[in-house]
C-alpha cells in the first residue's frame, strides 16, 4: 500500500485537520481552492477514500470526513521528510572544493595536536574521566542507531580527551581548531555520503586510554584522523 502522500493529498489532511469538525468533498473543493488547487469533487471524493483506506481518514456518519491518529503521524512525517531534503539540499550547496580544501588543512592541524592529547591523556586519564568518554560513546551509539546527528558527542569526545591530556595549550589548541566547524552538519554529510564507519575509531580510543598505553593511544588517533581525511578526499573524487 502507498504510504508517500501526494501534495493533493496533503492539501486535503491539512484542511480536515483544520476544519472544526467532519467536511464533505464540497466543502474541501473551496478550501483547495485557497490552497491553490482546483480539483472536482469527484476527484477530492476519490482523494477521501484512498486516505480512508490507508486509515489517514474515516467518516463521520453523513456529515464527511475526519483525520484520524494515523493521518496527523502522517502529516508530521511529511514535514519532517521535507525539512530533512531542504537540509540535504543546502548542505549539497554549501559545500565546494575551497570548502574540502579547508577541511583537509584544518584535519592535517588536528592530527598533529590530537596524537599528542592522546598520549597525554593515556598517561593522565582518571576513573572518572574514562566512565564519562564510556557515555559519550553509548550516547553516540544510540543516535547513530536511532538516523540522528551524532556531531556533538563527537566534539564531546574529543575535548574529553583534550582535557585528560592535562595540558592547557594543547586542549586550548584543539578548540580552536574545533571553531573552524571540522564536526558540524556539513562534515558529518560528507562522511555520511560516503558510508565511513565512524564507531570503530573511537572505540579503539577509547580502549587505548582504559589501557593507559600512551603509544597505541597516538597510532589509534592518528589512524582515526588519517581516516577522516580520506573520507574527504573521497568524497571530493566522487562529486568533483
Amino acid at each position: 500500500m502507498r504510504k508517500i502522500l501526494q501534495d493533493k493529498e496533503i492539501a486535503v489532511l491539512e484542511s480536515l485537520k483544520a476544519a472544526q469538525g467532519p467536511m464533505g468533498s464540497w466543502n474541501l473543493v473551496e478550501k483547495l481552492e485557497e490552497k491553490g488547487y482546483y480539483i472536482s469533487s469527484a476527484t477530492i471524493g476519490r482523494i477521501l477514500n484512498s486516505l480512508e483506506k490507508r486509515g489517514y481518514a474515516k467518516k463521520d456518519g453523513n456529515n464527511g470526513r475526519i483525520i484520524t491518529q494515523e493521518g496527523l503521524y502522517a502529516l508530521s512525517n511529511n514535514k519532517i521528510k521535507n525539512h530533512i531534503n531542504e537540509q540535504t539540499q543546502t548542505l549539497e550547496q554549501i559545500i565546494s572544493t575551497t570548502v574540502l580544501d579547508d577541511f583537509i588543512i584544518v584535519l592535517q592541524a588536528r592530527k598533529a595536536i590530537e596524537r599528542e592529547t592522546a598520549r597525554l591523556a593515556a598517561e593522565n586519564i582518571t576513573h572518572e574521566e574514562l566512565s564519562h568518554i564510556r557515555k559519550i560513546l553509548d550516547e553516540q551509539r544510540e543516535r547513530h542507531a536511532k538516523g540522528e546527528s551524532i556531531a556533538d558527542c563527537d566534539i564531546a569526545f574529543h575535548k574529553a580527551i583534550a582535557k585528560a591530556s592535562r595540558n592547557k595549550v594543547l586542549e586550548t589548541l584543539y578548540m580552536m581548531l574545533f571553531s573552524y566547524g571540522q564536526q558540524t552538519s556539513i562534515f558529518e554529510y560528507i562522511r555520511r555520503q560516503v558510508r565511513a564507519v565512524y564507531m570503530k575509531s573511537h572505540t579503539e580510543i577509547y580502549e587505548a586510554l582504559k589501557k593507559h598505553d600512551a603509544e597505541l593511544a597516538e597510532k589509534c588517533m592518528i589512524g582515526h584522523i588519517d581516516s577522516l581525511i580520506e573520507d574527504v578526499t573521497k568524497y571530493w573524487d566522487l562529486f568533483y
